[in-house]
């Protein structure tokens, strides 16, 4: 291997932690050091390289990137305490967090061959795979599986074209796109305590939900055992009380807002758990997500969001009193979270600043209407017709149903596209493509489409 080849990749990812060990007098100045940061990471060049070399390269330069990011990540709770992380500082730190992640799941794909779904195929289990599959912190490895805790916060993502929009809908992007809290009751039994939008708040196994389709997963542990423990059984007795018949179903909260007690979205339900562990005392996440209704407000009114601040599940990547213990990521469909996610930045962008907008037709409005009908059905009647009808709770609204038909017609439009794009580069090459390409090509589909893409509609 020529060592000036690899080398340069490694100059650049050593900047990470030259920003974390860097003293900054300012917020301006770690403003400054995290958006030249994110600069080079947004070039495409991070990993182009000889493909021999770089796949060979891969795991080293895998493992010494996700250091890097723990490092950036443990420096947090410092910049937080001394007055330098304000909106702009968070803002970048943010996505600095995202691109080095998109950086990992490259590095990760290369080093496990490119490997694809094929079909019929699911995804692996969450946790499981090879060593390449899970990342783990350091300060927490022992040689053997880490045991779960009871109050730790698992950070999941799906590969739903829904699922990348909730992680886009904030002011900043995020990669994840549901959340929720591990109890572990005296049996030893693990459960999963979480609000989903289908079912509201429900109890299920931790095995059920690392076996339900993820692409990627990430642990996060409070550092207060007792009042993690606390939060995890005020959680379970909540909404187990619910099922008994003790307490009224807690349906799904679409307005995204903090307060009340009588719907809850997945990170309210961890908020509200944490608050009434420490009596108030604890409010997550340190850092909240604004939502800017004067941006997409059309958007924004179809699917019920109402708040202006909220807890998006992301939010917890930057919170300082978790430790990030382990992350995992099935290098078979990382590539396709990759190309959602970037088809919904530059869906919000076009909402945004060309004036797109979805407009339904009616097929789309036959669905919404049946959507809500179906909402009245038992719960085996909606897993009956839920290949053909969404799978609708009673307090989604048929405006809400359109509009994620519509996201979900309009995005599968692209994916092909951008799919054949990813394989061409990855056979001439060995590499797959980097957002910024990703970006770049939806920007010429966009050019070429005359101003329809799907249901998204704007001028040419």
């Amino acid at each position: 291997m020529q060592r000036s080849v690899i080398s340069g990749i490694e100059q650049r990812l050593s900047q990470i932690s030259a920003v974390a060990d860097g003293r900054y007098e300012t917020s301006a100045e770690l403003t400054a050091a995290l958006q030249t940061l994110y600069q080079t990471l947004h070039d495409p060049d991070v990993v182009a390289t000889d493909r021999y070399e770089i796949a060979s390269a891969a795991p080293h330069l895998l493992n010494s990137l996700f250091a890097a990011r723990i490092r950036l990540r443990d420096r947090i709770a410092s910049w937080q305490s001394n007055g330098l992380l304000d909106r702009a500082a968070e803002t970048a730190l943010r996505d600095v967090l995202r691109l080095a992640r998109y950086a990992s799941d490259i590095l990760g794909e290369i080093a496990a061959g490119n490997p694809r779904l094929v079909a019929d195929e699911k995804t692996k289990r969450g946790f499981s795979g090879s060593a390449h599959n899970t990342l783990v912190n350091p300060a927490f490895y022992n040689g053997h599986n880490i045991p779960f805790r009871s109050g730790d916060v698992i950070l999941v993502r799906g590969s739903a074209h829904n699922s990348a929009a909730i992680a886009r809908i904030g002011d900043v992007d995020t990669q994840f796109s549901h959340t929720a809290i591990i109890y572990i009751d005296p049996q030893g039994q693990h459960w999963v305590v979480e609000a989903l939008i289908e079912d509201g708040s429900v109890i299920n196994s931790l095995a059920h939900v690392l076996d339900h389709g993820l692409g990627r997963a990430v642990l996060y542990r409070f550092k207060d055992a007792e009042i993690a423990a606390k939060a995890a059984q005020l959680a379970y007795e909540r909404i187990e009380a619910t099922k008994t018949g003790k307490a009224p179903h807690i349906p799904y909260d679409f307005t995204m807002r903090l307060k009340g007690r009588k719907t809850l979205f997945c990170a309210k339900l961890v908020s509200q758990a944490y608050a009434d562990a420490s009596g108030g005392a604890i409010d997550v996440p340190a850092f909240k997500t604004r939502l800017d209704q004067n941006k997409n407000r059309e958007f924004f009114k179809s699917i019920g969001v109402k708040a202006r601040e909220t807890y998006a599940p992301g939010d917890i990547d930057i919170d300082p009193r978790f430790d990030l213990v382990a992350e995992w990521q099935d290098y078979r469909i990382t590539p396709v979270l990759r190309r959602q996610d970037m088809i919904m930045t530059k869906f919000f962008e076009w909402m945004e600043t060309r004036d797109y907008r979805f407009r339904e037709d009616f097929f789309v409005s036959l669905i919404a209407v049946f959507g809500r009908l179906s909402s009245y059905l038992s719960d085996r009647a909606k897993n009956l017709l839920s290949g053909v009808i969404p799978k609708v709770p009673r307090n989604m609204t048929r405006n809400c149903v359109a509009t994620i038909v519509m996201l979900h017609k309009s995005a599968e439009q692209l994916m092909p596209i951008l799919a054949n794009l990813e394989e061409d580069s990855v056979k001439a090459t060995g590499l797959p493509l980097h957002p910024a390409e990703l970006l770049k090509h939806l920007e010429r589909l966009r050019e070429e489409s005359g101003g329809r893409i799907g249901y998204l509609q704007g001028k040419p």
